[in-house]
């Protein structure tokens, strides 16, 4: 058996798509458009724009934290580099609960999603919302376990697809809404400066949530040719792509759609754009690109899951069956296993009881919190482990130090301007997903000292 990820596996272009389909672009759109717009109003494209360069830093981080010791622990293991194995358990504990659930939680919108295109009678059946969620949860896991290579080309088809169809949108709606804006443009929807501190602070709340799930690409560094440097260069056009992606969407949608629009839309806002410029068809077709940009995320966080959970386990913090590789596909098929059961049973609690729906959606919520716990660490760890580099000239310098720790200590800002915004629900996802992370922490270390 090896105990090694099989090496060299993606290139570049396959990391990058990696990047991108972690963050889901469509899904991001979809289901926090009408919030951001609810928050910042107009003012929207500069919330998404200054969080982008903030997760630039965070970006930058990675980057370099990659080329000093490429691994598929990231977070676990840099932090735990720089600051000590017990933050660094906690930075990849808060990186494991979050990718757990936003996987299940995401599964109900594409179950959703795909009775809506071919049994829409069904969509509100609970049960078949279940069994749905459950085939895509069993069909995605399959995948991912048959080896990376397989599930980089299930991911590659996904996104090319999902991006096809997104640019249609995006070249009808700048054909058609710019000649009768309902929103007429300005510059000052991307100029930062007009915000106060608190509109600032609760568009950014939302706005770090566009931006999730790109850092999956150096969770398979291990996997990628030239580790050190190629998953570096996927980072940084993913960014790029994601950042320009952002803001075009948000800018067309405040072209195309009144107020009342987006809130009554909700969470169909690209099926929205597609029906007012291209006709109802194409609004069944705006749901296929956010239905395979659901699916493609699902693959990302169980790869992300995966990876954190294995290297947790090769290191020893964690009970070493995680670390099992598959002698054939070398994948963690324990650990695949693991996320594949803890997601099954949670959608069949959920058939027994609705309300824990309710629950994972507004769980997606908390789980910013976890997002800004575990990106902030990795931006202070970089920050920290290149402090010597201050004076290595002014790019270095930037990159490895000031914008990461900035980027960092406005992860923390927002991560404790949070707290009392949210409920007591909210806050026990959030706060208490991390803090469970003592119970296996201690169990793993009364394990090792008894030498089991």
């Amino acid at each position: 058996m090896t105990d090694t990820l099989k090496a060299d596996s993606l290139g570049i272009v396959e990391s990058v798509i990696m990047g991108i389909a972690g963050t889901a672009p469509a899904y991001s759109i979809e289901i926090t458009t009408s919030t951001i717009v609810g928050t910042a109003g107009t003012l929207s494209p500069a919330s998404i724009l200054v969080c982008g360069l903030i997760m630039f830093g965070i970006a930058f981080a990675f980057i370099n934290l990659n080329r000093a010791q490429a691994s598929a622990g990231t977070s676990y293991t840099w932090v735990s580099m720089v600051f000590g194995r017990t933050l660094g358990f906690f930075a990849g504990w808060a990186l494991l609960v979050l990718c757990c659930v936003f996987m299940v939680s995401a599964m109900i919108p594409a179950a959703n999603a795909t009775l809506l295109i071919f049994k829409p009678a069904l969509m509100n059946n609970v049960h078949w919302v279940t069994a749905i969620a459950a085939l895509w949860l069993t069909f995605v896991s399959a995948v991912v376990v048959k080896g990376i290579k397989l599930t980089s080309y299930v991911q590659v088809a996904m996104t090319l697809a999902e991006a096809l169809i997104l640019l249609a949108v995006i070249v009808a709606s700048f054909m058609v809404f710019p000649a009768h804006p309902v929103h007429p443009f300005s510059w000052n929807w991307y100029n930062p400066f007009k915000f106060t501190p608190k509109l600032f602070a609760n568009g950014a709340l939302v706005a770090i949530f566009f931006y999730y799930g790109w850092d999956v690409t150096m969770n398979l560094s291990e996997e990628t040719k030239d580790r050190n440097r190629t998953p570096g260069r996927a980072v940084f056009w993913s960014m790029t792509f994601l950042m320009v992606f952002f803001l075009i969407f948000i800018t067309i949608t405040l072209l195309g759609l009144t107020d009342g629009e987006i809130q009554h839309y909700n969470t169909n806002i690209i099926f929205a754009l597609a029906r007012k410029i291209l006709g109802p068809t194409w609004g069944y077709v705006a749901i296929i690109a956010v239905l395979l940009s659901t699916i493609g995320t699902v693959e990302t966080q169980i790869l992300q899951f995966t990876r954190t959970l294995f290297v947790k386990a090769r290191d020893g913090v964690l009970h070493p069956r995680y670390a099992r590789l598959h002698p054939r596909w070398q994948t963690p098929h324990v650990a695949i296993f693991f996320i594949w059961a803890s997601g099954l049973a949670l959608l069949f609690v959920s058939s027994y009881l609705p309300t824990i729906n309710v629950i994972l959606q507004d769980s997606i919520t908390a789980l910013g919190f976890q997002i800004c716990f575990y990106l902030g660490l990795t931006g202070l760890a970089c920050a920290w482990y290149y402090r010597r580099s201050w004076s290595a000239g002014f790019v270095t310098s930037v990159t490895r130090v000031i914008w990461p720790a900035t980027s960092g200590i406005f992860m923390f800002f927002i991560m404790l301007y949070s707290i009392p915004t949210f409920d007591w629900v909210t806050n026990a996802v959030g706060l208490g997903g991390i803090a469970i992370g003592a119970v296996p922490y201690w169990l793993n270390r009364k394990r090792a000292a008894s030498g089991q």
